[in-house]
């Protein structure tokens, strides 16, 4: 067996991340402050980098930074850059484009009809097509983020009014977007036709507020009004007089399911459902679908505790924090990259020997990726004494990548696109490995199953069943081929 030295490690650097979260407020005196307030409520989707542009109705202004919110918009000075009535923001995790300040959103761009700022949350899955033939076309891109690719497209649209070149804009595009849109008439917000990455709505007195999620609402104070709607575009003028557009027509949505496993905050509610209790949910399918005998229910922090608690509930065996966090070592500085990731790793997490020796353990996770981590965890329960330990995974086995906005690694570095679940359970060295089945899941978030024939939700990441097209990996996959080259394996729809 493998072992390890140190008996604190970070779990975070073995995690799916979410590319980035967005908020945006009109009507308020305070806008920066509000908007600065709502990205710390969405710090856990993007901890690379933030950026703020508000407007005052005459002049956009923008401050971005390296970072996190704190450590960029925790003073008077740096907020008082940024005055006017609208304000938009972004926190940001790379996946296309990579690191640095010229991707740094939201991304501005003086155009004929005046300034327009975007914030985007998600991945367009044919930018690299549609780069390429604007740049034929004479465009100059400032930046490698998909994002200006929209911007791009907005800027040689023929429509007369902004509503409408945005429209045009992305009915050129493929893939997963929520955006929030400043322009000196107002602010506009929309999601993908599908409706893949979130997108809510509230109101704050006089003030109309677009965010991630609904725990960002919460903290700044604001009334949760509804979610954008699948394909919708809501607009809002100075006046707040509120319009909403829907171009797309009636498609059936698929929000992203692995919300309700990882992404959003607990605290949050995504798709009318409450995110804890969803998770909680999980783990009670867990109990019912894969009983264990065992003493002890330990989750893995923090992710795993809601699902653990409900599995627990379920299966009777005792709920216990068998692994500790300390909060006070610094929070782990999240890079894309492999190299920065371990680099930046922290000691954060230690066995709680005490609760776990001789004890026949349960540990809940909310997913494997790699699997590096569940490997360390389970050595580090045996270190500490367990007698055994079984692992139960609250989300299907990640076998294939996402190309909507979450920092997936390719399927060959996927445990479950390279391992059957005997092999995924040798490689950890648990004594038992189970995850919960698809309908599982889905029945934990307040459905009777999955539907093959039209699936309520995107589960492709478990599924390789894939909502869109994806031109650009056909295209690579087809370069590849031609270079001889190994190509991933997932399907193309």
């Amino acid at each position: 067996m493998t072992n390890f030295t140190h008996p604190f490690f970070s779990l975070d650097g073995d995690k799916l991340r979410e590319e980035c979260g967005v908020f945006g407020v009109i009507g308020d005196d305070n806008a920066a402050v509000t908007c600065a307030l709502g990205l710390h409520a969405l710090q856990h989707r993007g901890q690379e980098a933030v950026g703020i542009t508000s407007y005052n109705g005459a002049e956009f202004f923008t401050r971005r930074g390296i970072g996190h919110v704190a450590e960029n918009f925790s003073t008077e000075e740096s907020l008082s850059e940024l005055p006017g009535h609208m304000a938009a923001g972004h926190v940001r995790y790379s996946t296309t484009g990579g690191a640095g300040m010229r991707n740094v959103q939201p991304l501005y761009a003086d155009l004929a009809s005046g300034g327009f700022a975007v914030a985007h949350n998600g991945n367009i899955s044919n930018a690299r097509h549609l780069r390429q033939g604007l740049v034929e076309k004479g465009a100059i891109f400032q930046s490698t983020s998909d994002t200006e690719v929209i911007i791009h497209l907005v800027a040689t649209s023929r429509y007369p009014t902004m509503l409408d070149k945005l429209v045009d804009a992305l009915r050129l595009v493929e893939g997963a977007y929520a955006l929030i849109v400043e322009t000196p008439r107002g602010m506009i917000a929309c999601r993908d036709p599908m409706g893949i990455r979130p997108l809510v709505m509230g109101k704050l007195g006089d003030a109309t507020i677009f965010a991630s999620e609904t725990v960002a609402l919460d903290v700044v104070g604001a009334e949760f009004v509804r979610q954008i709607d699948p394909g919708e575009f809501v607009e809002v003028d100075f006046d707040g007089v509120i319009r909403s557009h829907q171009p797309f027509g009636d498609i059936s949505p698929r929000p992203c399911i692995f919300e309700h496993v990882y992404f959003s905050r607990p605290d949050s509610i995504f798709n009318g459902r409450s995110v804890y209790e969803s998770r909680k949910n999980i783990g009670m399918e867990l109990a019912k679908e894969i009983p264990c005998e065992a003493d002890l229910v330990i989750p893995v922090p923090d992710s795993g505790v809601p699902a653990a608690i409900g599995y627990s509930q379920q299966s009777g065996i005792p709920f216990e924090l068998g692994i500790i966090r300390s909060h006070y070592v610094g929070r782990t500085f999240i890079q894309p990259s492999d190299g920065a990731r371990h680099a930046g790793v922290k000691r954060k997490h230690n066995a709680n020997r005490a609760i776990v020796e001789g004890k026949r353990i349960v540990l809940i996770d909310d997913s494997i990726v790699r699997g590096t981590t569940s490997l360390k965890i389970v050595q580090m329960m045996r270190d500490a004494g367990a007698k055994e330990v079984h692992f139960r995974v609250a989300s299907p086995p990640t076998g294939h990548g996402c190309y909507y906005g979450v920092d997936t690694p390719e399927r060959s570095k996927l445990l479950a696109g390279r391992m059957d679940l005997a092999a995924m359970r040798e490689f950890i060295q648990a004594d038992s490995l189970a995850f919960v089945s698809i309908d599982g899941l889905y029945r934990a978030v307040g459905l009777e199953g999955r539907n093959k024939n039209c699936p309520q939700y995107c589960d492709a990441c478990f599924t390789g069943d894939y909502p869109t097209s994806l031109t650009d990996l056909a295209a690579k996959q087809a370069e590849e081929a031609q270079l001889d080259f190994p190509v991933d394996p997932d399907p193309v729809s």
